[in-house]
This record gives C-alpha cells, structure tokens and sequence, in this order.
C-alpha cells in the first residue's frame, strides 16, 4: 500500500500504556460455570469452546458480554493503572500506518454519507495492550480486534497482526487494512440502524436461524470493507499490485470453515457465525468490484 505521508486520523485512542487489573477476580458468572465446562466437556471438549468463543468473537462487537459469561473476561470491577509505553520503531511505523488507514476509510464513508444527504459520525479506534474495558465489557486481545455498538469505538491490539501473518496465515500490510476496514464495516451498521434490527431479530431465532443471520451481519460488513477499497484505489491510489490478493487470502483464512477446520478437523455449516472462506472473499469482491452500498445486501434472498 501506498500510505506513507498520507494524512492521520485524529481519532485513535492510545491505551496501550494502561494496564487494566481485577479487583475481585472474574466476574462470579463466568468462575462458577468454568470448573462445570471441565467437568462435562473435559480438557478437550472445553478448549475447543473457548476456541469456538474467540471465533465468535473475531470481528464482532459483543465480545465482553459473551467472554465474561465463559469466565474469559474481567470482573466488572476491574482497574485501571498507567505504566511507562515501551514502543519500538516497528510499532510506532504501524501506529502510524493504522491512523492512516482508519483516516481513508473517514474519507470515504464521509464522501458517500455526504453523497446520501447524511453526516457521517467517526468512530474512534482504541490501541490496547493485553485487557481492556470497553462499553462491551472487559475483553482480552486473545479474542482479537473488535468494535462496540455501545460506545462506537474499534479496538485493537497490534500484537493481532502478527497473529494474522504467522496463526492465519495472511500477512502483508493490506490484509492489516481489511481488519481495520472490516470493523469500520460494522461502526456503518450501527449507524444505519442494521445492528440493532439484527440483535432485535436474533433474540426471537433459533440457534441456528440465529448464527445464519449473524453471518450476514459480518458479510456485509466485509463487503463494506472492499467499498473503502474501491474508494481508495480509485480515488486515492492507495492500493499496490498484490494488495487485494492479501485482503482476499486474509478474508479466507479467517472463514469459519478454515477456522472450524483448524481447531475441530471438520466443519459445521449450521455453527457459522462469520461466514465460510468463499463467501466471505466474494462479498469482499462485491463491494471492491462496484464500490457501491447497494451492492452489499447480504440480507437479500431470505
């Protein structure tokens, strides 16, 4: 990508000097039903929850609730203390890379808010460290990056790219900015009204009815992903030769087939949550072959 020199966000929250701490352990749902998940599902059967759980929650916005009912998340009276921020030049050029980032995808949705007769509202993007508390919850960076309706605000630990790169197998700088414009996908949502219609509609589904919208919901915000992409690359040049092949090989390894495969050997359609690898690269390609919303109605069709 083409991003060095280009114009900063001014909405990045740095919180990667904070520290955040239990003040009475987990909270008191999450520790009595832990030792029972053990108990039934034995050491196996309870990792592969937690690791159901992290699917889950990679790339969503209800990450603190649903950790904190496993027992993964913190004690709603956790604290927070501030210790000296330790930063190598590798991530201080990253911090910079992701401002840039989250700056285009302001520009464009800005541009096609305004286009629409609408003002769009920025979200902010928190950089964290470890644990950190959000409108959400309290969430750990072990479930990856995520946006909170509640408060309107992305968070990320950095440490995830690496995690992407050498875990999923999906390096390279542009496969950073699909994360990024990924969870800016789900901030759209909100500000359209499609989340709420879709937490209010689930509430009344099936389990499996359930999860089948769920994955529209993060379809769609895949293919507003690769709305910012068109934008930027035929607006702003942004984008180099190869960029959109990482964006792609990024969204497939994070299928829910892929990952269902890694942790489980075998997959289980009526569990998704995200999307299979295919689906989620064609709704990617979607929205960055037409660069326009009304290509990314995922909802469609039932």
């Amino acid at each position: 990508m083409r991003w060095k020199g280009r114009p900063k966000s001014s909405n990045i929250e740095d919180r990667r000097s904070m520290r955040v701490s239990r003040a009475g352990g987990m909270g008191g749902g999450g520790l009595r039903l832990l030792p029972l998940m053990f108990r039934f599902l034995g050491f196996k059967g309870t990792l592969l929850l937690i690791v159901g759980v992290v699917a889950y929650g990679l790339f969503t916005g209800n990450l603190g609730n649903i950790l904190n009912v496993v027992g993964l998340g913190e004690s709603p009276t956790s604290t927070a203390s501030s210790t000296t921020l330790n930063e190598s030049p590798e991530e201080k050029e990253l911090v910079e890379f992701v401002s840039v980032v989250l700056a285009d995808t302001e520009q464009t949705w800005s541009n096609i808010f305004e286009d629409n007769g609408q003002r769009y509202q920025e979200p902010r993007l928190v950089l964290f460290r470890g644990v950190v508390r959000s409108a959400c919850g309290t969430a750990q960076s072990a479930i990856g990056p995520f946006y909170c309706p509640g408060d309107q605000q992305i968070y990320l630990d950095l440490n995830f790219f690496d995690e992407l790169a050498n875990r999923f197998g999906a390096p390279g700088d542009f496969a950073q900015a699909y994360v990024i414009a990924h969870e800016v996908g789900h901030h759209i949502q909100t500000l359209m009204g499609i989340s709420s219609r879709v937490h209010a509609a689930r509430s009344k589904l099936s389990e499996v009815d359930a999860n089948k919208l769920s994955v529209k919901q993060e379809l769609q915000a895949d293919c507003f992903a690769g709305i910012w992409a068109n934008h930027a690359n035929e607006k702003r040049q942004l984008l180099e030769t190869g960029d959109i092949a990482e964006g792609l090989r990024a969204a497939s390894a994070i299928g829910d087939d892929t990952l269902q495969k890694q942790s489980k050997g075998y997959v289980s359609p009526d569990s998704f949550t995200h999307g299979s690898a295919s689906q989620r690269m064609h709704w990617f390609k979607a929205g960055f072959e037409s660069g326009d919303i009304a290509s990314c109605n995922t909802f469609a069709n039932g």
